[in-house]
């Protein structure tokens, strides 16, 4: 039996396959929240979340990113992801929730070990900072 994803996971998974950060823009909603696991206060709004998952994207997205498991809701799903760069292996969860328009209005990141953390926060911040200095 197959699984009949709701449009925003199944979006969701389209883009994060392609890496596509420019589709994020018909995928978020105007008042989304980023929960970061490296920032301890949430990140509101669809220009923040774009730019912090464009970063997770290029930063987490490479030939290693798989996701392992899932569990679905109504509105909201838990993705379980697994990844490795530098010789760290990754473990997280994406917590995404998404409203009657389909458009993901949550999106909540965990990661795992220390070590990993530590790498994550690294890269994330030379890559959001690369980002800035394109604009």
């Amino acid at each position: 039996m197959s699984l009949i994803l709701p449009p925003a996971l199944r979006r969701w998974h389209e883009i994060a396959l392609s890496r596509d950060a420019a589709a994020l823009d018909e995928l978020l909603a105007d008042d989304v929240t980023f929960f970061s696991p490296i920032v301890h206060t949430p990140q509101k709004g669809r220009a923040k979340t774009r730019a912090y998952l464009g970063a997770a994207l290029a930063v987490l997205g490479g030939e290693h990113f798989r996701y392992i498991s899932e569990w679905i809701g109504e509105s909201s799903a838990v993705l379980e992801f697994t990844t490795r760069f530098d010789q760290i292996e990754v473990d997280g969860v994406d917590i995404i929730g998404w409203n009657a328009e389909g458009r993901i209005v949550s999106f909540k990141v965990m990661v795992r070990p220390l070590q990993a953390i530590q790498a994550v926060h690294q890269k994330m911040a030379a890559m959001l900072s690369s980002m800035q200095q394109q604009q």
